[in-house]
């Protein structure tokens, strides 16, 4: 008896000590939204701020900013370099978020989103794109754009006809 409850100990022992626990920290959707919700707050906020670290230290090397005009197709470096005059004088922009969407890729490592915004020029969307490397979130991409209600497009298409027209003609040359 003393002999089987030895083995049995050993045995105990020996598939305790080769059982691995894999513990993995696997986020939800639901962290990665609420991560991802809070990091474009701040971003907003950062802006409103004139947080010029702030607000660049959450954007990608590698990201693009494409604002209203038909010529804002910035890299982050353009971006930083138009932002700057801004930023230093104390008064960026300031855009608060109303409604804001946010979708996960299957493997959690890239989100997209689009969001409602009240801003110095009315309504305006932006969207956007982050990507997480090194369990750290970038904005890789962002597209703001002005809200023009349906009622109203036909004075702005007006409105920028001379300028469209004009920006046209640069690029066909």
């Amino acid at each position: 008896m003393k002999n089987c409850f030895l083995v049995l100990v050993v045995l105990v022992s020996f598939f305790n000590c080769n059982v691995k626990k894999e513990i993995t920290n696997t986020p939800t959707i639901t962290s990665i939204k609420s991560n991802v919700n809070t990091l474009l707050d701040d971003w907003h906020k950062a802006a409103s701020e004139a947080n010029y670290e702030g607000y660049f230290g959450k954007m990608d090397s590698l990201s693009v900013f494409i604002g209203t005009d038909a010529t804002e197709n910035w890299s982050k470096s353009q971006f930083q370099k138009f932002s700057k005059p801004f930023f230093d004088k104390g008064k960026a922009w300031s855009f608060i978020p109303l409604e804001r969407n946010i979708y996960v890729n299957k493997a959690k490592n890239f989100v997209w989103f689009d969001e409602l915004l009240t801003t110095w020029m009315g309504t305006c969307r932006g969207s956007g794109v982050l990507e997480k490397k090194q369990n750290v979130w970038k904005i890789k991409h962002y597209v703001l754009s002005v809200a023009i209600p349906n009622n109203d497009i036909q004075a702005v298409i007006l409105a920028k006809k001379k300028s469209d027209s004009i920006f046209l003609s640069t690029l066909n040359k």
